[in-house]
């Protein structure tokens, strides 16, 4: 199975193009009011019609009103929506887009429960676990956590890099691995060699693992 890439906190559109011509599959876009990486609807819809076929679009959001999500789809229409914070099912799937549902793991998370919760999401993104965040921390969690069988496909978040990545694909074989942090010149700004290796590496995992 080929693992997906996707590469968040993008704030411009040539970062976006960048990540699509390096073969990433995704790229996000963060609506979070506190975020270092926060980006406007205007420049949002630019940076997503910029974007090539077949590169997927997701909005970020952490606790938003429902204004807030449907003012980003009305004018940004993205592929997916992902929500970072304590946002229920219903609400998650009251847009009528498909949606990701980030949790952030610690030792207590009973992430075959909250697969059941969220039963509907299209998958389940992983991240660390920090008091005082919702994400885009760079800080890894312990991904002996994550337990087999997961009825939903897990998204692997949470302070990879080209430096570790490989390893995340070989131990924890997600659907999907999501970076942010871990390919930036600065919050925000993407590494173009960064993204480059970080795509390498996972594409050069699989093709081991696939033998």
């Amino acid at each position: 199975m080929r693992t997906r890439i996707k590469i968040c906190g993008i704030t411009r559109v040539e970062d976006g193009l960048a990540a699509a011509r390096l073969g990433a599959d995704a790229i996000g876009l963060v609506f979070a009011e506190k975020s270092p990486r926060r980006v406007e609807v205007a420049r949002a819809a630019e940076i997503v019609h910029a974007l090539p076929p077949f590169v997927a679009s997701v909005a970020l959001f952490v606790n938003p009103d429902p204004a807030q999500v449907e003012a980003v789809l009305a004018e940004v229409r993205p592929s997916l929506l992902q929500f970072h914070g304590e946002e229920s099912a219903a609400f998650c799937r009251a847009f009528s887009v498909p949606w990701l549902k980030a949790i952030r793991v610690r030792p207590e998370t009973d992430l075959l429960q909250c697969a059941t919760d969220f039963a509907d999401a299209a998958g389940l993104l992983l991240d660390a676990y920090a008091p005082d965040a919702h994400g885009g921390t760079g800080h890894r969690f312990d991904w002996s956590l994550i337990p087999a069988g997961l009825p939903l496909p897990v998204l692997l978040a949470g302070g990879l890099d080209p430096g570790n990545v490989a390893e995340a694909v070989r131990s924890v074989r997600p659907w999907a691995v999501d970076v942010s942090s871990g390919v930036e010149a600065a919050k925000g700004i993407k590494d173009v060699a960064k993204v480059a290796a970080f795509i390498e590496e996972v594409e050069n995992v699989d093709l081991q693992l696939s033998r």
